[in-house]
Formats: structure tokens, sequence, C-alpha cells
């Protein structure tokens, strides 16, 4: 998997370009052995992240911060403090539990024995309670009827490694320490960390950067020793300060996890936000932590866009970062080149940005994005269509830039929504060129029921790519979702799809079939194809955006059966993973005493996966603005597979919104902006 360059080392304004890790010697630090290939990255799965980009804390469950692997206080993709280690009476306290309370704070519980205690019950808890911005609280509470005067020493230590670095297994040494304030200091390289305490130690030790304490505890009660990891520069959280564009939003309904998911969600995304260095106003979602603590444009905007019912704000602030880096590439928003599994070659995400854009925008508009955000993205939108136009040449088909052409499915899919949403935006601004465009999609429809369908007995495929002599590229893997996610028009309609009505039916049973639906959310390679892997993630593993991607467009096809299923499955996995879902997870086949099975290397929180909960919520309701034209309409699921539900705190024309759907699969909208009228 590659990294994205945190942004304090990535260019100004512009979106971090990913790196694979470097090859790791045999002695570094958690490092994998030397070879010629990439350094096996640290799992990350049983490890607790607290996120508020730039800042994260990562710590094993147990709570002690011992240097090994990613555990530290980050801050700008640099490690201020990798070890610190707390013992209490010369001992470690023995852990009970570690757990996040909020996207950004965990809190891990041990306990300590001491020479007094009569029995196998411990006397003292130790309470942790760490923050992603570098404080931690420690609280010994004795539960002892005398007084206990006890010996507490924290060992710190650092390397102020790079956390690319880190993740390739090339970690730096441990730093030497000195004596500062009332704490420690450890400098290297022009770079600074600083933990300070309160209350001050009685005693520090730099040799072995060890603090020291002897606490007086009453009987039954405690004492407090706040550390504070902080550099020499300070950098704001976009999340937690004026620059956040996400609302407080709530979820009720009968089934109860769903205000937990929509919490989760928007908790997550809030902690992914970062400022555009160039541009602090504009403020734009990482794609996810660990390893991908950077921009990148095209899940970026996926995320914006499954984010517009929280507002519009956070789509135009993304938009204007990405619309700066579209000089000098003709239009085309860079991007870098993803895996794209064992049966294609690595495709541009680029492209694939650059044809989300006039989407995310024309979308954001129906949703009630300011006229004056309108009017400064709209000339970006042009040259993104432009591109197409350029790239698109005289064939009907968008092929991959370089040599071999190849013609990719999912490509036509967002080529022929950008042009559909793209002809809707120009019209309604009153830019020559719509008439162009729709023309151009209607001959892209034609040409792909025909030429990308491949038949057989067991009623066809759609191919996921042709190759530039015209042969398919048969296997069926989960890109094939996005021949459903036809994109949103005015009145509340949505645009035509590439897939006539049989051909849609025929996707939509193979997407609920047993090989694509694990029973935990839609696989990314087809069970049945050559080289599936339910752990590679783009062979077989479990993509939650591309799962909520087909939940909805099965859901707008009418497929309300497989829709359900794989919502069901995806709500179940979620719960599972403490409705904070991973970017990916294994494809393993369900069973009844079976649970879903972790990446070791999956980012969560990620962008893509925040927002899919708030994505499949606004599903389930079916909320479809025209803010222009005045009016919502909603098209809730009629089978309500999560029986009642009412979302309140949206953002609809930007004022409140609220609206429920019923067990029997009917909408009422509940809360609105004046003059906002249910449509028809």
């Amino acid at each position: 998997m590659a990294l994205i360059v945190p942004p304090s080392s990535a260019g100004r304004g512009t979106p971090a370009q990913p790196r694979r890790p470097a090859p790791a010697s045999a002695s570094a630090k958690g490092g994998a052995p030397g070879g010629g290939g990439p350094a096996e990255l640290p799992a990350v799965h049983t490890l607790i992240v607290c996120a508020d980009l730039p800042s994260l804390a990562i710590s094993a469950e147990h709570g002690q911060l011992t240097g090994r692997g990613l555990e530290g206080f980050y801050q700008a993709g640099r490690r201020l403090l990798s070890r610190c280690v707390l013992r209490v009476a010369g001992r470690e306290p023995v852990p009970v539990q570690g757990r996040l309370a909020a996207a950004d704070r965990a809190r891990f519980m041990a306990v300590v024995r001491t020479p007094g205690d009569g029995g196998p019950d411990p006397g003292v808890a130790v309470e942790r309670i760490r923050t992603a911005d570098g404080t931690e609280r420690i609280t010994l509470r004795s539960s002892l009827p005398r007084p206990l005067r006890i010996p507490v020493e924290i060992t710190l230590g650092t390397d102020l490694a790079d956390l690319g670095a880190i993740g390739a297994g090339r970690p730096g040494p441990d730093l030497p320490a000195s004596v500062h304030d009332s704490g420690m200091r450890w400098t290297a390289g022009g770079a600074h960390a600083m933990v300070t305490a309160d209350p001050p130690p009685g005693d520090a030790l730099a040799s072995a950067g060890l603090l020291r304490w002897e606490m007086e505890l009453p009987p039954g009660g405690s004492r407090t020793i706040e550390l504070r990891v902080r550099t020499e520069r300070a950098v704001r959280s976009a999340g937690k300060t004026g620059g956040c564009p996400l609302p407080e939003v709530s979820a009720e309904g009968d089934d109860p996890r769903v205000r937990e998911l929509l919490r989760t969600s928007v908790d997550d995304l809030r902690s992914l936000l970062m400022r555009d260095p160039a541009h602090p106003s504009d403020v734009y979602p990482a794609a996810g932590i660990p390893w991908r603590c950077g921009l990148a444009p095209a899940e970026a905007l996926w995320a914006v866009r499954a984010a517009l019912p929280l507002g519009t704000r956070l789509a135009a602030n993304t938009m204007r970062t990405l619309a700066r880096t579209q000089a000098g590439g003709g239009g085309r928003i860079p991007g870098p080149f993803r895996d794209a599994g064992p049966h294609l070659p690595a495709g541009c995400t680029g492209v694939e940005a650059t044809l989300a854009f006039p989407v995310v925008l024309a979308e954001a508009r129906r949703w009630g994005l300011p006229e004056q955000d309108l009017a400064e993205l709209l000339p970006a939108a042009e040259r993104c269509l432009e591109w197409l136009r350029t790239a698109v040449g005289d064939d009907v088909y968008l092929r991959d830039p370089g040599p071999g052409g190849l013609r990719r499915a999912e490509t036509q899919a967002h080529a022929h929504r950008a042009a559909l949403l793209g002809a809707d935006l120009l019209e309604s601004c009153g830019r020559p060129g719509a008439d162009g465009w729709r023309q151009w999609a209607a001959a892209l429809r034609r040409g792909f029921r025909e030429e990308f369908w491949i038949d057989d007995r067991a009623g066809g495929r759609p191919a996921a790519a042709r190759t530039a002599d015209g042969r398919h590229v048969p296997h069926l893997g989960g890109t094939a979702v996005h021949l459903l996610d036809t994109g949103l028009l005015g009145a509340g309609q949505l645009a035509p799809g590439l897939l006539d009505k049989v051909q849609t039916e025929q996707l939509a049973r193979l997407l609920g079939s047993p090989s694509m639906d694990s029973g935990w959310g839609l696989r990314g390679l087809g069970a049945k194809e050559a080289a599936h892997n339910p752990f590679g993630h783009r062979s077989g593993a479990v993509r939650v955006h591309e799962t909520a991607v087909a939940i909805s467009g099965l859901a707008a096809a009418g497929y309300e059966k497989e829709a359900g299923s794989l919502l069901r499955g995806l709500l179940d996995a979620a719960t599972a993973f403490g409705h904070r879902l991973p970017e990916m997870y294994a494809g393993e086949q369900r069973t009844a005493d079976s649970s879903p099975l972790p990446h070791p290397a999956a980012c969560r929180p990620a962008a893509v996966s925040a927002t899919a909960g708030i994505h499949l919520l606004a599903t389930l309701v079916g909320i479809r603005p025209d803010a222009p034209a005045g009016t919502v309409r909603l098209a809730p699921l009629s089978s309500a597979p999560l029986g009642a539900l009412q979302l309140s705190g949206l953002r609809v024309a930007g004022e409140p919104f609220a609206a429920r759907v019923s067990r029997l699969g009917l909408g009422m909208v509940e809360e609105a902006a004046d003059g906002l009228q249910l449509g028809v």
C-alpha cells in the first residue's frame, strides 16, 4: 500500500504524491528483512488511533508507549514521542481496558497491586486519558482505607522520525534527552520535541529519560499527573476550530445502531480535516490514517460528495484546493497511479478526480452551494470537461493515458456521469456546450451497452475493460458498482446509466450473489474469479466505499433486496469495528459464528469509509434536493430495511434539514429552509 506524504512534507496547496516504502534492512527497528521489494507495513488493526489532524496519538490497547512499530505522538507527520512507559510502585500496571472515547481521545484503564494489599484485589486503579493534541492525564485512584505513599516513574523517549520512514521500517535511533523546564527535551536535525509535566517531577534523569514522583494518596483519594507533548511550532487543528465546516447531526430509529454510526462517521470525518497550507481558510479531508495523512484528490472528492447532506462548505473548500492544482495539466487534476488488482494495470487517480470534479460541483449546486462559490469554481469544472473532450478526441471511449489505450468500464461510467452532470451545470449557468455533452453521452451509452457487455449462459456481465484491440477483460469486481452511480440532476431526478434495464437487472443479481456479497459487504473481486484473495485490497477485500456506492446504486435502480442485504452486512461489520469502519477488511464469507476480519494495513479512520455512513443513512431516507428550484424530493427505500429512521441537523439550501422515513417506507420532511417545497 502506498504512503501519502504528510502535509508538512508536501508542496504548498498541492496534493501529496504517494510513495512506496523503501526497502528495510534486517536490523531496522520494526522493519522487515532486507530485500529488493518494499518493506512490510506495520500492522495497525490492533492499535488505538486518536486523530485530530495534523496531530495523532497511536497506542497499543495496553496504553504504554513502548516505541515499537507506530506507537507514539505525532504532529504534522513527525513522531514527537515514541516511549511513555509508566511504572507504579516499581512495576507496570496491569492493563484491563483500552478504547476510543472519541475520534481524538482514548481511555486506558489498569490496576496496580501494592505491598499492602491483603488479598487478590488491587488497591489502586490507573486511568490514562490520551488525546491526539499531545496531552495525557494519568490519574491514580486509591480504594484503600489508609494513606498510601507510592513511587511513580515515567520513562520517555523519541526518535523524531518521519511517519513515512517508520512505516517503511526505517525509524531513527533513540535520541539523547536533556532536562528542560519540568520535563524533557530532544533535538535532531532542526526538529525539537518537549514533554512537560504538571506537577513537576521530584527527580529527572536525562540519561534514562526518567521522571520520578513520590505520590501521596489519601484514603479513597486520587492524584493526577498531566503530560504535554509539544514542539516549538504549534499547528492548528482544522476540525476543532472555527474553520470546521461540519454541523452537529443526529440519527434516531428502530435500529439503535444508526445513532452511533452517524455520530462516529461525522466525528471521524472531522478528525481527518486538514488546512491548505497556502490558503488556511480552505479545509479538505485527508485520505486516511496512518498511511495517507495528505490530500488524495479522487478520494477527497468522493468523500465530500458523500458528505453533501452535511452542507456544501467542505465540498467548496476541497474543490478550491484542487482547482489550484490544474495549472499546466491542460485542465486535468494531478493524481498518482493506484493499484487496480491482479487483472488490470494501475489506474490514474488524476483522471478519476478530473471526472469527479464537475459531478461534485453540479450536485453541490443542487444541495444549495452559494452562488459565489459556484461562480468561482465553474471555470475549473469547465477546464475538467475541456480536458475530457481533448482526451477522448474522435473516439467514443476514454482511454487510459499512455501506450496501450486500455478502456476501463469504471472510467467510462465516470466520464458519462461527468458529461451529463457537466451538461446540466453548463446549461443552468448559461454556459455553452451542454447539448454537445449530452450527444456524446448518448453515443457512449449506445456503444457501451453493445461493446462492453459479455453474453453468456448465466445472463451475461459487464466487462471490466476492453483492450486497444477490442478484447474483453472479463472479471467481475467491485468497480462494476460505478455503472449504477449515475448522478443527481434537477427536480430530484437521477441521470440515465450506461446499462439498459435488462443489463442493470443482471448486474444487480450478480452483485447480490454469494460470490460478491460476502455477508459483511461487497467483495472487491468475486470469490469465483482467478486470483481472488479475501485480504487483497483490490482482489477480494470488502472496500467500504464501493459497498456504499453499490447500496445506493442498487436502491436507486429499484433492487432493494440486494441493497438491503449489503446494507445489513455493512452495518453489522460497522458494529464489530466499534462503528469506525476501516477503508477495507477481509472478504471472508460470513458464517453464523464469524466476525469480520480486519485488514492489518487498512487506514482507520479513512475519509471514504467515514462518509459512507453518512451517505448510507441519507440513501435510506432518499433525500434528493434541488435547492435552485426550491424543492426537495424524498425517495426512501420502500422496504425500510432498518425500520423507522429520522435524520436531523442536515443542511439543504444552507439551512437545517430534518426528515424521517416510517416503518412502511413513507418519507416526510420535518424541518427545512423557508420556501423549500416538498417535490413530487
